[in-house]
């Protein structure tokens, strides 16, 4: 993997990258099956991603036609990885199981090991026989919807697709590590005034905001929506904001701390509600939610905006929902893609059913949508959400901090790339976007705001 990276770093053309020797084994973030019982009877919060997340060598994989080797510069941290690692929900080598029983390509993926990972930035080193719009030494991205096309429910929506899998959660060879496998139908341009850990952190979460907004199968936001965000500065949150933004909508954030109020401000969100600064106890109890909390809620975003929100944009799940449908005006929509705090919900129907709003389930994006997002990303109309840069060996301290919630936006992760700051190729764009506006909340996170 040295010899790749000088030459990646060295400006080597396509054919001499392509002729660079593929490593028989490459050092990857990984779980292990043997380990899949390690936290039997551990509360949730005091499982620590950092005893279960091994970085080693790992064997390559043969290649399968619709695929490349890709050298990974950078990736990030998500919440699948977290899941992954303290094996919840369930253990995920159900599903490498379930995608080796598929074919002869599927059953490389049933291991007794995980590589994790579902973002990437890196260098295209070889391409399948099957693969015709990539070419090795291509910069590119990794959005991490992981279909064939072979099946027919795939081709009206991807996210529909019968065998439809996210990549390096439901699949193995995932990002977090110097090479991976991909499909050739996951790969992107690198957008190229952004350093390779700045692109790896957006995939993921910046296309599953798109798809639940902007694309046709979300909630289609239009200019003047006003749009309540949970988790505004979060992950997906914080690309929420920034779509709502700039089509012309109006968002009103929620965080949880006057440190990430300013970081919204800063971002150009007026509205902001602090949620522990209001002292919203949306269950009396586990079982009986608080109709008055709801209602203390609407009066809130009224009194900033002067109307309920068009928008809920919902992830938080069972702590929230009834809220959310709640708040929602006269037919207005509730978008959800997630579950962070349970997803065995509770609402009141009759303020959905009685008052025409809907709920509308999203999950990742499809690859139009993927590209789509990217391609604002690289017209600099949406930045990166990247506030820490964490190297493959720390990857379990990484997941541990978004475990237990003690991160902004994304936290990147080098692999291949040796320091932050690489990968630039076009600098001149990159100061015409301006440094302050793609480092906002690097900058927050140093405590410069």
């Amino acid at each position: 993997m040295q010899e790749i990276l000088e030459a990646i770093q060295e400006g080597a053309p396509g054919d001499e990258i392509a002729a660079l020797p593929i490593p028989e084994s490459y050092r990857a973030a990984h779980v292990l099956r043997s380990e899949q019982d390690m936290w039997e009877g551990v509360p949730s919060e005091e499982k620590d991603p950092r005893k279960s997340l091994h970085v080693g060598e790992v064997p390559t994989p043969e290649l399968a036609p619709d695929e490349v080797y890709l050298a990974v510069m950078a990736s990030s941290i998500n919440f699948n990885t977290v899941w992954t690692s303290i094996f919840e929900p369930l253990p995920t080598f159900g599903f490498l199981d379930r995608l080796g029983r598929e074919s002869v390509w599927g059953a490389r993926h049933a291991r007794d090991y995980h590589v994790v990972g579902s973002d990437a930035s890196g260098v295209v080193l070889r391409v399948g026989s099957a693969v015709r719009n990539w070419k090795p030494g291509d910069r590119v991205v990794v959005h991490c919807n992981y279909v064939d096309d072979q099946d027919p429910s795939a081709h009206d929506d991807s996210m529909l697709a019968a065998n439809q899998r996210i990549w390096g959660f439901e699949s193995n060879f995932g990002g977090l590590a110097e090479l991976a496998i991909v499909k050739a139908n996951q790969l992107m341009p690198k957008p190229e005034h952004l350093t390779w850990e700045e692109a790896a952190v957006n995939g993921l979460c910046a296309s599953t905001s798109y798809r639940m907004l902007v694309g046709r199968h979300g909630a289609r936001m239009k200019q003047g929506d006003v749009v309540f965000i949970w988790g505004a500065t979060g992950g997906i949150g914080a690309y929420a904001t920034q779509l709502v933004l700039n089509g012309g909508g109006t968002p009103v954030g929620v965080v949880s701390s006057p440190d990430r109020a300013r970081l919204l401000n800063a971002m150009g969100c007026e509205h902001v509600i602090d949620r522990k600064a209001e002292g919203y106890r949306f269950w009396k109890d586990e079982h009986t939610q608080d109709e008055s909390e709801w209602r203390r809620l609407g009066k809130k975003v009224r009194e900033l905006v002067g109307e309920d929100p068009d928008i809920v944009f919902e992830h938080p799940g069972r702590q929230t929902m009834g809220a959310s449908v709640f708040i929602a005006k006269r037919g207005g929509t509730i978008v959800t893609c997630a579950a962070t705090s349970g997803y065995m919900i509770e609402y009141d129907n009759r303020h959905l059913w009685m008052k025409l709003k809907r709920i509308v389930s999203s999950h990742f994006a499809n690859y139009q949508e993927a590209w789509e997002m990217n391609r604002l990303i690289d017209k600099g109309a949406i930045h990166p959400v990247m506030s820490a840069v964490y190297t493959l060996d720390q990857v379990g301290e990484a997941a541990r901090a978004v475990h237990r919630n003690e991160a902004e936006g994304k936290l990147a992760v080098l692999c291949l790339a040796p320091e932050p700051g690489q990968g630039v190729a076009d600098p001149e764009k990159r100061e015409r976007i301006g440094e302050d506006r793609l480092t906002l909340f690097q900058r927050h996170a140093r405590g410069e705001l």
